[in-house]
């Protein structure tokens, strides 16, 4: 079992059955989940994504911006957060809500030796508003916090089962690796996370567990170290 773990989440999972909004069930599951994994006495940072509220891809067309499309899409991962501090405080888990942007009405600004000391008493922490700066993605804020925070592991939650060589929803017969070296993952042109974010964990010697979410009881499997995905060092 690892002591404090990241955990990445997209912001679809959040979202209705096409991945939009913020579906109330699925805000509940997914609170429901990270509590059990906190009540396992696990510290647990999260970094969950802007997606089901804002792309910049869907909207491009419209003429807004890349630079103002990312604060909005960074605004939609606090929208997010605050949410999930919500679900998870009402199921008595103790969440504070940490955003690289300055929204102080909602959550506080995320400073690193405050974030540990929450950590330290026992707190969930969200942390939101990517990394403040455009041009990055939210795997790269969650390599970032991840480093920053001395978590032992990324634990990138995703809708399939693991890293394979092709798409498993496309290719009949893709192979799932148990186990990658970083190398290996770079060479074989594995999409596991951005390249920022990959080189972050390289160069950082931080492992990533890729693994379904979907799954009851599969991020505490995960975070209790079990053979669940595919785990990448």
């Amino acid at each position: 079992m690892y002591k404090r773990i990241m955990l990445k989440i997209s912001g679809e999972v959040l979202g209705d059955s096409h991945g939009a909004g913020i579906d109330p069930v699925a805000l509940v599951r997914i609170a429901k989940e990270i509590a059990k994994v906190h009540k396992a006495g696990l510290e647990v940072v999260v970094v969950v994504g802007g997606g089901n509220l804002w792309r910049y891809r869907d909207t491009k067309e419209v003429g807004i911006e890349r630079t103002t499309s990312d604060y909005m899409g960074m605004m939609a991962t606090i929208m997010n957060g605050v949410a999930l501090q919500s679900a998870l405080e009402k199921l008595g888990t103790f969440c504070r809500v940490a955003t690289a942007l300055d929204l102080p009405q909602i959550a506080e600004p995320y400073l690193r030796r405050k974030a540990i000391r929450h950590l330290e008493k026992g707190r969930v922490v969200v942390c939101a508003g990517g990394t403040g700066n455009p041009y990055f993605t939210t795997d790269t804020a969650a390599a970032l916090r991840a480093v920053e925070l001395n978590c032992d592991i990324i634990l990138k939650a995703t809708k399939v089962d693991g890293v394979y060589d092709a798409d498993p929803e496309k290719v009949k017969g893709a192979k799932r690796y148990d186990r990658l070296g970083f190398d290996e993952a770079i060479q074989k042109n594995l999409q596991v996370m951005d390249q920022t974010a990959f080189s972050l964990c390289r160069e950082s010697k931080l492992k990533i567990l890729v693994f379904n979410m979907h799954k009851t009881d599969s991020i505490l499997q995960a975070a209790k170290g079990e053979k669940v995905g595919t785990l990448i060092s």
